[in-house]
């Protein structure tokens, strides 16, 4: 069975794991036989990336390179690959990290989990079949302990509430674009698992190579920041859900 579906990647300062990293989304393109790659590049990346980008999308058309150099921030990257997808109306649509950071080989997963009556396929590292690799105690302890606060706090029950690897139906991409996000770094992602807790979903297990030592204090405030004002709205019972 062939899908109609695309990837969102942002990408910035990527070329020491490009080529690993395209050469595995390409046999897992081969072998599905079907789908399209948006790379997002903007001016955080001061490497070759955007170069490599082009070149690669010149050379295979599934790969599709988006220059946005007015992106503020990597929400803007996720959302602009987004539209990019939705206009050129592919069914599913599905986010994730560049760099191995997350296994393109997994893309089967999702796509069969959200051509199973799911809108939304989140991958999740702490359940069973998931894991986290090559990471600090630091960082595996932020991510773990977010998603403790982020299910007390707003009262979902998911096992990852902040994984980046996640797929939707393109009309719950037009829901959520249509919101006016909080976030502006990686607690989107939480953000989004927040507002779409009442739509049908699938947690998936994935594996997460975490080679960044740490997280901004930025993200962390703006974290913290979104966080509150969801658990306020609760509080008052004013919660929002896009569905």
């Amino acid at each position: 069975m062939t899908f109609d579906f695309a990837v969102v990647i942002p990408m910035a300062n990527e070329a020491p794991d490009f080529e690993p990293f395209v050469s595995t989304l390409k046999s897992v393109l081969d072998r599905l036989g079907s789908g399209a790659v948006y790379f997002v590049v903007d001016r955080v990346s001061k490497d070759t990336t955007l170069d490599l980008c082009q070149d690669l999308s010149r050379k295979d058309s599934r790969f599709k390179t988006i220059w946005a150099p007015d992106n503020k921030n990597v929400v803007d990257a996720y959302m602009r690959g987004y539209r990019e997808a939705l206009n050129n109306q592919h069914q599913f649509i599905i986010e994730m990290d560049a760099g191995l950071s997350h296994d393109p080989r997994a893309l089967p997963m999702f796509l069969r989990v959200l051509n199973e009556g799911n809108e939304c396929a989140f991958g999740s590292r702490f359940i069973n079949g998931g894991s986290i690799f090559e990471s600090t105690w630091k960082r595996s302890f932020l991510s773990k302990s977010g998603t403790i606060l982020s299910n007390i706090l707003l009262g979902t029950s998911m096992y990852d509430m902040t994984s980046g690897f996640q797929g939707f139906h393109a009309d719950i991409v037009h829901k959520f674009l249509a919101y006016d996000l909080r976030s502006t770094a990686h607690f989107y992602q939480t953000e989004l698992r927040y507002l779409l807790r009442k739509t049908r979903y699938a947690e998936i297990p994935i594996h997460y190579r975490a080679p960044s030592p740490s997280i901004s204090k930025k993200a962390i405030h703006n974290s913290l920041h979104v966080l509150s004002y969801y658990f306020i709205q609760r509080l008052f019972h004013k919660s929002i859900v896009i569905r």
